[in-house]
């Protein structure tokens, strides 16, 4: 990976947390719209532990995303080379059967003259 894709993607992560602080910010507020009894410091102390709580939330479903594309990668390849190993042999097993029906078709004596 070059300097220049960990940069964008080190960019795109920051992103993708800013948003989900967003995200997170709104919901709390939302959370907290109807509770009209909590003072101005309960409701700040919830909603920071709302966005909090929502930003770990976030970062497990990514975390079990990244894992779970890992699986696939190594069940795609290791299905990929079973793949290839079989067309391989299939190739040859072809190559074989062509080189023989050259041979015998060759081979003095196979057709009269």
């Amino acid at each position: 990976m070059s300097v220049t894709d960990r940069f964008l993607n080190d960019i795109e992560g920051h992103l993708l947390l800013a948003a989900t602080r967003a995200e997170g910010r709104t919901a709390a507020e939302r959370f907290c719209e109807p509770l009209h009894w909590l003072t101005l410091a309960q409701r700040e102390e919830v909603e920071r532990r709302f966005e909090e709580e929502y930003l770990t939330l976030a970062r497990a479903s990514w975390q079990r995303t990244a894992d779970r594309a890992g699986e696939l990668r190594e069940e795609y390849r290791t299905a990929y080379r079973g793949l290839r190993r079989r067309l391989v042999m299939a190739w040859l097993a072809a190559c074989a059967l062509g080189a023989g029906a050259l041979a015998v078709c060759l081979a003095p004596g196979t057709f009269p003259r």
